[in-house]
């Protein structure tokens, strides 16, 4: 249940909340150190300050001959037996008692010997707790605590009483307590201003964690709207935030690419389907027409007849090989389909030019070798690939003009090319040649279903490869296959 509570927040509300409990936990760290730092230097520093004044009034009734009162005569007592602590422990006990601090003198057996309270307005003494005095009488000069004493707050100190100064011999202990209310009010001003001040510093911290935000995530929020356009159908939507250059402009710029390449694949999408529609409607408009004449009773003419069906069987074939093409085109969308092998290119190239010679038509096909090498290929793609760019050359170029075909090795590349001198390509085609169906100026004349080259270029993109090509109108045209080479392949 909270889970899906803190889930259903909007994101901005959480980090803000995140910031806030944050901030808050921080402060009150910090506060509390704080708070109890001060409370125990003010403790400490009433405990030696409550020292500091009952030293001078321990030594005058202990060591007399410091100050030579009556009581010890012209010498000092030589051993604790010769100070009798139950005579003095009136004086001492009474001299120690101030208007907020009030004492008890305590012999070895925890027995209260004298209690300094004489006047009302002293504080009263709370009963000794046996667990501190015997920490006292072993020897433990700083022992203290605080308590409660009908609601008066107390600091309880204890001081050993010594038969001669450095002495380890402990003749009782005193019992020391004062009041703490001074120390009581300068605390509860300090919780008082950390109180204050943690809450103006949370209030200040949630608006500016919520001002930033607002401010980080407003872009995303601006993404999220884009993307419900997008959504609806409007491809040319864009988040566009040249001026972020952070994690959030980089999402933008990635999601802006995307939305590009599928506005793009969207674009060609409609164009494959609108060409093709186009490339089969014309046969099949042929087709259908001629079944028309020969329903008529073109069938009893001969010479008629047999030319309706010349005519659709031209036709039929050229819708075969089409669709095979789009099978083929189809397929290459599937990497597994590349059958790779270790291949020789002189001898797959000397093969290969006794079926290029069928293909070339009277051209004159040359083969300018490069260096032994042999390449990880699919064999069957290769050969389809050069069969592709072979018949788009004799396409365009007449009877008796050159074709050459190579090879050689670049760097970390093979590069296999195919150049004619035919009449070229418009440089206004050049982009587009190898979309599907695409045949630019120079196109219906020459025939073909404008889907060998993308035949080409999808499967040199399927050997990791690429495609190159080079045309100037009149002087002809020169196609480069390169392949990526793993390593050397000096044979």
């Amino acid at each position: 249940m909270r889970d899906s509570f803190w889930h259903s927040l909007s994101l901005k509300t959480r980090l803000a909340l995140l910031y806030g409990g944050l901030l808050a936990v921080v402060l009150c760290l910090l506060g509390g150190v704080l708070y109890l730092n001060t409370r125990s230097f003010l403790l400490d520093a009433t405990a030696k300050r409550i020292r500091a004044q009952a030293k001078p009034v321990i030594e005058h009734w202990l060591y007399p001959a410091e100050f030579m009162p009556p009581l010890w005569g012209q010498s000092p007592p030589k051993t604790r037996n010769s100070i009798d602590l139950e005579r003095i422990a009136s004086f001492l006990a009474r001299d120690l008692t101030s208007r907020d601090t009030v004492a008890l003198v305590l012999d070895r057996q925890g027995r209260v010997l004298a209690v300094g309270r004489r006047l009302p307005e002293e504080p009263e003494a709370p009963s000794p707790q046996p667990f501190y005095y015997r920490r006292a009488l072993a020897g433990e000069n700083e022992v203290n605590y605080t308590t409660w004493l009908n609601r008066r707050h107390l600091l309880v100190l204890f001081i050993p009483l010594r038969w001669a100064p450095g002495s380890e011999e402990i003749l009782g202990v005193v019992q020391l307590s004062t009041l703490l209310t001074p120390v009581d009010k300068i605390l509860f001003r300090q919780r008082l201003v950390l109180i204050v001040g943690i809450g103006l510093a949370l209030l200040v911290g949630a608006a500016l964690g919520l001002f930033l935000t607002t401010s980080v995530l407003g872009d995303l929020t601006r993404m999220v709207s884009t993307c419900r356009a997008i959504a609806l159908g409007n491809l040319g939507q864009r988040v566009n935030l040249p001026h972020r250059r952070d994690e959030v402009g980089e999402l933008a710029q990635a999601f802006d690419h995307m939305v590009e390449r599928i506005e793009a694949s969207f674009a060609a999408q409609k164009r494959f389907v609108a060409n093709a529609a186009h490339e089969l409607r014309t046969p099949v408009t042929v087709l259908l027409g001629s079944l028309e004449v020969l329903m008529r009773g073109a069938q009893d003419d001969p010479t008629l007849s047999a030319g309706l069906m010349q005519n659709m069987y031209r036709e039929a074939k050229g819708l075969s090989r089409l669709c095979e093409e789009l099978l083929d085109l189809s397929r290459l969308d599937l990497s597994s389909h590349v059958k790779k092998e270790l291949a020789d290119l002189e001898t797959f190239f000397s093969s290969y030019m006794e079926k290029a010679a069928l293909l070339a038509q009277g051209r004159a096909l040359s083969l300018e070798k490069g260096p032994s090498l042999a390449a990880e290929l699919d064999l069957g793609m290769l050969e389809q690939m050069l069969n592709n760019l072979l018949d788009n050359a004799v396409r365009h170029t007449r009877e008796g003009d050159s074709i050459s075909l190579g090879w050689n090795q670049g760097d970390g590349w093979l590069e296999i090319w195919i150049a004619d001198g035919g009449e070229g390509i418009h440089s206004q085609d050049l982009p587009h040649i190898f979309e599907p169906f695409y045949q630019g100026m120079r196109g219906k004349e020459a025939g073909g279903t404008g889907l060998g080259l993308t035949l080409v270029k999808a499967m040199v993109e399927a050997h990791g490869g690429r495609v190159q090509v080079e045309s100037e109108p009149g002087h002809g045209t020169r196609f480069t296959l390169f392949f990526p080479l793993d390593g050397p392949q000096e044979d």
